[in-house]
This record gives structure tokens, C-alpha cells and sequence, in this order.
């Protein structure tokens, strides 16, 4: 009797060990390396340590290069063996696609309005000009684009506004700092929404439509001089003096309370009408599209994307969450605040808006 039960004890034994031999099934896959490009304000999204963690955890490594959304689809038709490609906006995904020759409809795991961030002496002289407005409540402020239009077809100077002159480094030409349209989506939005309003809230069409604007276009380009050729490129130039007037994504203003960071006297104002950069991401392979998946469906990578001011699509109230309490003052959601959105024009217009804002010959 006692010699059966130490054959069962010692079978046992020999089950507990080939049982501990077997995976259970939780162990985390080994990760798979999955390549990219991405828009350089995504940078430091993929760069975070816990981005990275979540990833690994199901089964990527993302290596991406960052480049400016509008050369993003020349790179990516000469380097068939990338596995995905994230601008951060829709049109310079659909040159993408094309040419990548995919059907399946690209994902848009977040996206994030365009902005205008400025010094508070600025904004406050905006408003005597009638060009800004602070919500007494809310304190959010919103900037009027038909006011702006008017005011570069006429050249206007900040000297010509009401308080200018109590502010000496407020000089020059009335005009908002943008990157190169030829090489950033944010260029290339602000070309759209500046033609949007100059067209009675009209999206460009056709030739005709496009050298209805070319004068106004070109002048706002011109004013700029050199441009820029990625978005976080005039953001930091902001914060080092150069530039009263930026256009921006609201994430990258949004970062800096979010990671503690000193934003001094910047204000963020929202156009009155408005367009935002939808985050889209074109995936190649299966494993492009497990990427996309997890961006738009992982709670916790969108609690992260939250955490960089991006405003999740699966979850619409993340980022007023995080934002409600800091300064400068954000909009919790511009579709039920009034806001105007501007309508994207076609890819093939907004190339001729952009050649017009540059000085290309009327068609």
C-alpha cells in the first residue's frame, strides 16, 4: 500500500513538473518588429517608455522614422517594405494608399484640431482689434478667421491695432507662422482653411476657385519667408521668441501642461472656423494593422495618447479628462461648442492651393 501511494506521489510529482514545463498561455508573445514612418509631432509619442512597454506587451517593437507628412508618400512608394505609414492628416494617407495600391480603409486611432498659439500682450491686442475673443466663463479664446482674411487682403500691421503701441516687440505684418506646405500637413491644412473662409465657406473645387484665392494665399506665404519643414520645428521656435502668431497642433500645446513643462504666457486660440489633423494610419501588412488596431482600441495606449494631448476617437471625452484643469485653457469639444469645420478639398486642389500659395502660375 505504502509502495502504490509513492507511485502516485511520484507521479504526481512528474505531472506538477511536466505541467510547469508547459506554457500556460500568458506568457507575453515575442515581439515582432514592425517599421513605419510617422509625422514627426508623433515623436515623442512612440519614444515613450510606456508606449513602448504596452507595445511589447502585445507583441510589437515599432521602428519609425519621422518625417513631414507631405513627403511621407514619395518615401514610402520607394520603401515597399515598410509596414505601415502614419501622417498626420488624411490626404497625404491617401496618396499613400494609392500608391501602395491598397483597398482597405486606413484607421484614424486619434486626431487633434489645428490652433494658434501666441503670447497673452498678443492675444489681448488681438481682441481690442476685434481679431480674438476670451470666453468670460471659460476663459478659452477663440480666434475669428474672417477677421484675419480681411486683415491680410488689406496688409495690416500690428501697429494698426488698438494697444500695439504699448507693446514695442508687437511690429511688422499681421500673419500666422505655418510650416512649408510643399513638405508638412499642418502647412498644407492652414493653405485649406484660410481658403475655406476666404471662399465663403466654400471648399476649392476647381481652377476657378483656386485663382480666386491665389492672391490671398500668396500673401500669406509670402510674409513668412523661410518656412520650416516639420510642426515641431516653429513650435519650439515660439518658446525661443520667434513667431507672434503659430499654427499648430492643440496636442503639441496640450503636451506641455500634460508633462509639467513651463508654458510661460502662451495662449491657444481655436479658430472660429476650424479644421483638425486626423491622425491616419496606412498599414502595408497584417502586422501594420495590428498596430493600428491597438492605437484605436488599447485602453491603456489611449489613456497614453490622451496624456499627450491627442484626442482619442474610441474615447471622445479623454482629453478634456486630463485637460480640464490646466492652463492655458482648451476646448473641451468643438463640435458642440459652435465651431465651424472647414471642408477638405480634394488632394489634386490642395496641391494647386499649395503651388498658388507659392507663387505658381494661374491655370
Amino acid at each position: 500500500m505504502k509502495r502504490a501511494l509513492g507511485v502516485v506521489a511520484a507521479l504526481a510529482l512528474l505531472g506538477g513538473v511536466a505541467f510547469a514545463l508547459i506554457p500556460d498561455g500568458t506568457k507575453d508573445p515575442d515581439p515582432v518588429t514592425v517599421s513605419g514612418l510617422i509625422g514627426s509631432e508623433k515623436r515623442d509619442f512612440f519614444d515613450d517608455p510606456a508606449v513602448k512597454a504596452e507595445l511589447k506587451k502585445n507583441g510589437l517593437v515599432v521602428r519609425a522614422d519621422s518625417t513631414g507628412s507631405w513627403t511621407m508618400s514619395e518615401q514610402a512608394k520607394s520603401t515597399p517594405s515598410l509596414d505601415f505609414a502614419f501622417p498626420a492628416s488624411a490626404a497625404p494617407a491617401r496618396e499613400i494608399q494609392r500608391n501602395w495600391q491598397l483597398k482597405d480603409s486606413p484607421l484614424v486611432p486619434f486626431y487633434s484640431p489645428l490652433v494658434i498659439v501666441t503670447h497673452e500682450p498678443a492675444a489681448r491686442v488681438l481682441a481690442q482689434g476685434k481679431l480674438a475673443q476670451e470666453d468670460p466663463t471659460s476663459h478659452m479664446w477663440t480666434f475669428r478667421m474672417d477677421a484675419y482674411a480681411a486683415a491680410l487682403k488689406e496688409g495690416r500691421k500690428w501697429t494698426d491695432l488698438p494697444g500695439a503701441a504699448e507693446r514695442p516687440e508687437l511690429a511688422g505684418p499681421l500673419f500666422v507662422s505655418t510650416t512649408d506646405p510643399e513638405t508638412s500637413s499642418s502647412g498644407a491644412l492652414y493653405l485649406a482653411l484660410l481658403s475655406y473662409v476666404a471662399g465663403n465657406d466654400q471648399v476649392v473645387q476647381d481652377d476657378a476657385g483656386v485663382n480666386a484665392v491665389r492672391p490671398l494665399l500668396g500673401t500669406a506665404n509670402r510674409l513668412q519667408g523661410m518656412q520650416k519643414i516639420s510642426s515641431d520645428e516653429p513650435f519650439r521656435d515660439f518658446f525661443a521668441g520667434v513667431g507672434t502668431m503659430v499654427f499648430a497642433y492643440e496636442s503639441q500645446a496640450a503636451a506641455l501642461p500634460l508633462r509639467h513643462k513651463d508654458t510661460g504666457d502662451m495662449v491657444v486660440m481655436y479658430p472660429d472656423t476650424t479644421i483638425q489633423s486626423d491622425h491616419t494610419l496606412v498599414a502595408r501588412t497584417d502586422n501594420g494593422r495590428k498596430l493600428a488596431d491597438l492605437l484605436e482600441n488599447d485602453p491603456v495606449l489611449r489613456a497614453l495618447e490622451a496624456g499627450y494631448g491627442l484626442r482619442p476617437q474610441a474615447d471622445q471625452d479623454a482629453f478634456w479628462r486630463l485637460m480640464q484643469d490646466k492652463t492655458p485653457k482648451f476646448a473641451r469639444d468643438l463640435r458642440t461648442a459652435g465651431f465651424k469645420q472647414a471642408t477638405l478639398p480634394s488632394l489634386d486642389n490642395l496641391n494647386k492651393l499649395i503651388d498658388a500659395a507659392k507663387g505658381g502660375t494661374p491655370k
